[in-house]
Formats: C-alpha cells, structure tokens, sequence
C-alpha cells in the first residue's frame, strides 16, 4: 500500500489498476527495481486509445503517470508515461512493433510548466474545430465523417479522425481545413470499433468496451460466430454500440467448435416405432440434444444424450425403428441438484427471537401459570423423576378411589329418601282402598312394604361393605406408564 493509499500503488505515481486512461496496462513489475531498468523503452499514452512508444535516450527516472515532452512530426507533442521496464517489450511484441524496422523517436524531457500551459490551450480548441470542420465536409458532398480531432502537444499540428464508406477525396478539404485553422493537417480513417474504443462507454454486461479497455486489434466478425454458439441470430442483440457485430463472440467460438466435432448430425431425423422425432436444442459441453416430435413447434420433447443419439442413427439406417428414444439406462429429464455456495446457514441465525407478551388477568393468568408450574416441575434429573412415579401413582390412584366412594355413598343415600318418600305416598294411596274394615289386607300390604324397604336396604348395606372391602385390599397394581401424575390418575 503507497502513500496515495488507493489499491496496488507501490510508487508516486502508482501501478494501481484504477486509472481514467484507455487501454491502460497494468504494471505487476513495478516494484522490481530491476525490471524497471532491462530496458530504455518506455510506453507513452496521448488522446483517448491513442499509444506511442519511445527511447529514453536520456537516462530520464521516469515512473507511470509522468507527463513527457517526445518528438514528434514536426515540433514536439506531449504525453503521458504508461508503462516502463521489461513490460513494455512485450506490449511492442503483442501490437507489432519491430524496432528494427521502424524508426523509434525518443523522449526529449519531462514536460514544463509552458509545454503543458500549451497543450491546454490546443486541448481546449478541440470540440469547436471537429464541429467546423464536420460543417466544412458537409458544404463539399464528402460521404464522410468526421469523428474525433486531436491537436498535437505543441499546437502546430491536429489529427483529424474520419469514418468512411468508400474512398473519399479529401485533397480540397485539407485545403480548406488549413486555410481556416492555420495549422498542420493530417487525416487519419479509422472504423466504426475504433471510433467507439476513442469514444468509450459500457456494454450490456455491465463492463467498460472492451474496445477502449484492452483491446488493440480488431478481428473481422461473422454471424457464423453466433450459429457456432446456439445464438439466436437478432441484429438488435448481435450488434454493439459501434454497430458491428460484437467482438465478444469471437472469444469463446474456438471452444465451441472444438466442441462441435463430438455431436452428431442434427439434421437427420430420428425414427421410432411411435414416429420421428427432430432436432430441437442442443446444450454443447454437457453433449445433451433435445428432440421434438414436430418439426415446427417444441412437442414432446425429449432430452438424450449425444451418445444415444449416436446410437438410434447407426440403427435406422440398418432398418432399425427403436421403441423410444430415451434407453434402459437413460432418463428423459437429469434434474441437477443446486447447492448453496455461500453457506447453509440463515441470514436470521443471529436475531433474538421476539417473546409473545402473556394477556389476561385473574384465572387466565393462573391457568397460564399453571403448566409453566408443572414444566419446572418436570426438569428435574431422571433419577429423582422415576423415584416419585411409584408413589405419585399410588396417591393418585387412593385419591381417586376415596372421591368415587364418597360420591357413591351420597348418590345412594338421596337414592334412598326419594324412593322413601315416593312409596310413603303410594302407601298411603293403596290404604284407603283396601281399608274396607278387614285387617288382613292391610296388614298383608304393611307387610310387602316393609319386605321391599328391607331388600332395599340390605343391597345398599352389601355394596357399602363390598367398597370397604376394596379400601381393605390396598391400590391396584400400578401400570407400566412413562408419565408422572397423569400415570397415576390413568391407572
């Protein structure tokens, strides 16, 4: 971490990737010392893409970020250092520049404050002579376009940058050009990819172009690219912001084609004895082809794998119709089991859990109470808890054998004083009747009265004795229950 504190910055100036420059290098030897010194070439950057490289014929310590004074055609033009040391011969390689056969200038010196004061003030000219000028070809019938103007460091000299269809005379225009600006005129043609890296902006995946980011040579694109790859062939999405087709297909075509020779023919019908079937989609690395039973539409399709594809066409050219196209071993759908990469864990894992809030007073509050009693009651060890099973089903048991004895006793007794007062009334009722004067029938009715009041009596007193005789006994048995209380009030 350097001094300015913002990524990889080893130095003043920094070899951090975080730059505002187009097609900048990053600079991973820059805290060799050694590196830095292998070579005199340094590589300097100007307007937008625009790249040079140079001797430091000098012995200048230069570093990444300087702002330098180089030769240049005629005067001198300023720039800023982009990458030094043992890199910069391998960016010359990558972009074809041979030393050897062409003219390498050199750095004069780092820049002053009048050389920068003088850049500014062609920098700023730059707009309103593109707009002339754009004006100035449409006044000659120039099919052309007039893309981007950069003035050299020293104001003596600008670039103009033109896209154009076909050939284009511009021997008047730079005529006119240098009449109207009174400087050097030199008109460069560049395409509609390069004109969109000078200019820049961010592609549908998000990303700056990669035209104004990385890359330095262009490959001609063809939709051949885009079929290789199962892409739906539609100008709107095919085309970039330079509208060309864009140079992102051509960086994974070669795997794809590679990938290609292992699948077989697609337009040759599959038969069956259900019918045929015809190639729908085709999912490339995994080797899975999808086929349909209509040519036109997506109808009962079916997923197999390109082997068994392989398979059923060796077949039906010896004659051979298949029962169906999925094997014994194969399955028509392979369902894919998605794992959770970041982590299996909840989100929520670590947040309190909200308590609900007890309502209500008087019994309601008792009743609540009353199981979180008997939950306290209940974390005990398993030693004590088993050792108060026993007794606890024995009391409740007793318990409730004394309360069904007292409760058979009272209904016993209310039992017998209405049946007594009941046949009291009836007595009387059957007396006056047969009260004719003879005894006999009277007595005789006293008699069964009294008969029935005893045998009445004489069952009650024999279940009494029968229920003391079971208190005698001592409790049933226990059952074998795992419960506590509710144990005993089971058995």
């Amino acid at each position: 971490m350097g001094a300015n504190g913002g990524g990889c910055q080893l130095n003043s100036k920094g070899c951090s990737k975080k730059t505002d420059k187009k097609l900048d290098t990053y600079d991973w030897l820059c805290d060799i010392p050694e590196a830095q010194s292998m070579t005199d070439f340094v590589e300097v950057i100007f307007k937008n893409t625009r790249k040079g490289y140079f001797r430091n014929t000098n012995g200048l310590k230069l570093e990444k970020g300087d702002v330098v004074a180089v030769e240049a055609t005629p005067g001198h033009d300023i720039g800023t250092v982009s990458l030094t040391g043992q890199l910069v011969l391998l960016q010359m390689k990558k972009n074809n520049v041979d030393p050897n056969k062409i003219e390498v200038k050199r750095i004069y010196r780092k820049a002053r404050q009048n050389d920068i004061e003088k850049y500014e003030e062609a920098k700023a000219k730059e707009h309103e002579t593109m707009l002339k000028s754009r004006k100035i070809a449409e006044d000659l019938n120039l099919n052309m376009k007039i893309g981007d103007v950069e003035y050299q460091g020293d104001g003596n000299k600008a670039i103009f940058y033109y896209i154009a269809d076909e050939r284009v005379d511009f021997r008047q225009l730079i005529k006119v050009l240098a009449d109207t600006f009174k400087i050097r005129i030199e008109m460069r043609q560049i395409g509609a990819r390069q004109e969109a890296g000078r200019i820049g902006g961010i592609g549908p995946c998000g990303r700056p172009l990669c035209c104004s980011s990385w890359m330095s040579s262009f490959v001609s694109v063809a939709t051949s690219a885009a079929r290789y790859q199962d892409i739906s062939l539609n100008p709107q999405k095919l085309a970039g912001q330079c509208a060309k087709l864009k140079c992102c297909m051509n960086f994974e075509v070669d795997t794809y084609v590679e990938a290609q020779k292992e699948i077989p023919p697609r337009d040759i019908p599959l038969e069956t004895k259900d019918g045929e079937f015809y190639h729908f989609k085709t999912d490339v690395f995994s080797k899975i082809m999808q086929y349909s039973s209509s040519p036109t539409m997506a109808a009962n399709i079916v997923s197999i794998h390109a082997d068994r594809v392989r398979e059923i066409i060796a077949l039906n050219k010896q004659g051979i119709k298949v029962d169906s196209l999925v094997g014994e071993g194969d399955s028509k759908e392979k369902r894919v089991d998605y794992e959770n990469v970041v982590g299996q864990d909840s989100l929520t894992r670590f947040d309190r859990k909200k308590k609900k809030k007890k309502r209500g007073n008087g019994a309601a509050a008792r009743q609540e109470a009353a199981p979180q009693a008997e939950n306290v009651q209940d974390v005990q060890p398993e030693s004590q808890e088993e050792s108060r099973q026993p007794e606890n089903r024995q009391n409740g048991g007793n318990r409730q054998r004394r309360n069904n004895g007292n409760g058979q006793r009272n209904n016993m007794r209310e039992n017998r004083e209405n049946r007594e007062n009941r046949e009291n009334g009836q007595g009387r009722q059957r007396q006056r009747p047969h009260n004719n004067g003879n005894g006999a029938d009277s007595k005789e009715g006293v008699q069964n009265e009294r008969r029935e009041e005893g045998g009445e009596e004489q069952q009650a007193s024999r279940q009494f004795r029968n229920n003391n005789n079971r208190r005698r006994r001592g409790p049933r048995p226990p059952r074998q229950n795992n419960g506590g209380n509710e144990g005993g009030q089971n058995a």
